[in-house]
């Protein structure tokens, strides 16, 4: 498959304009239901501001965008180009306005909604969706603190570590880095430590 970047989980912040209140949010969603839902969400929960103006864009390229009557090309389309710019795909975005009394004018809009898309982009964690592989590691005490290093020292995410009569850490690499960390793991523990690999996975990995 071939890896993209997206967005770990919802994320909201918001900022004021000339006494408009924006409030922006972004989520991730894999299809127009999704992103629709979100949609709905945001203007129930914000039932009475004037406008929530949105775009989402997904992987397959299926992109839409709306100004929810604003003027025509000053909500939409920037909040897209920005998720465009961005790079990442399969993501709505979502910027609900408060009109504070003052009018900001069609650049003042377009700069309002693209500036409040970016704040959403920024305020989520990115991540890229990749073939993985999930390996499994048990070592002694003594080993904990190395593994604890060794591990995101070589692009490993760890998953889980259970505290027994051994540490039993599980891991998660992106399948092309899985060579060179066992080479570090055998490295690092004169070959004895052996690396056991649970399966493969795709999945959210920092980007």
């Amino acid at each position: 498959m071939k890896d993209y970047d997206t967005v770990l989980t919802e994320a909201e912040t918001e900022f004021t304009e000339k006494r408009s209140r924006f409030i922006c949010a972004i989520r991730p969603v894999t299809t127009p239901e999704e992103a629709m839902t979100f949609i709905a969400e945001r203007r129930e929960r914000f039932y009475d501001a004037r406008h929530t103006v949105y775009a989402y864009l997904l992987k397959d390229g299926v992109c839409r965008y709306s100004d929810d009557g604003e003027p025509q090309g000053t909500g939409g389309q920037p909040v897209l180009e920005v998720i465009k710019r961005s790079g990442i795909v399969d993501v709505c975005v979502a910027v609900t306005r408060y009109f504070g009394g003052i009018l900001l004018g069609a650049g003042g809009l377009t700069r309002a909604y693209s500036g409040g898309a970016a704040l959403a982009v920024g305020a989520a964690e990115r991540v890229t969706i990749c073939a993985c592989t999930d390996i499994k590691i048990v070592v002694d005490y003594s080993r904990y603190g190395m593994m604890e290093r060794l591990l995101p020292e070589n692009k490993a995410q760890i998953l889980d570590t259970d505290f027994g009569e051994f540490v039993t850490m599980t891991a998660r690499l992106r399948c092309g880095d899985v060579e060179n960390f066992e080479k570090a793991l055998t490295q690092a523990t004169s070959g004895t430590v052996p690396m056991e690999i649970i399966g493969d996975v795709v999945a959210p990995m920092k980007a």
